[in-house]
């Protein structure tokens, strides 16, 4: 089964309202820099193919470092995003960062900061 076959809209969306909190501002960003890039047209299939890759072991139930493990639990989640975010940074443009820092500021109540990839 291929990674995009992998990732569903609902079970990204399901692990987000779940755990934002629980696994801060930084892991969820990337998260949605992510979601909002694969969401784009002018990303190629290959590059969504990565970002599927990424974001289908952030929502899969079964990780490394299991998430529910107080403080490291979403360790391994950042460096899977933020593998698949080296390599599709090209796309994370300021449309996508900026419907992530809407969302952001949405759920965790304070002002978006500047953006770093």
């Amino acid at each position: 089964m291929m990674a995009d076959e992998q990732f569903t809209d609902s079970g990204f969306w399901n692990k987000i309202k779940l755990f934002s909190r629980q696994a801060g501002r930084e892991v969820i960003e990337r998260a949605l820099w992510l979601y909002y890039a694969a969401q784009q047209p002018n990303t190629p299939k290959w590059a969504k193919s990565v970002i599927f890759g990424a974001l289908a072991y952030f929502i899969s139930p079964l990780d490394a470092i299991p998430d529910l493990t107080p403080l490291v639990g979403f360790t391994d989640d950042l460096g899977a995003l933020a593998a698949a975010l080296t390599m599709v940074t090209l796309y994370i443009d300021d449309e996508v960062k900026s419907l992530a820092a809407d969302k952001l500021a949405l759920w965790f109540g304070d002002k978006p900061t500047e953006p770093k990839v």
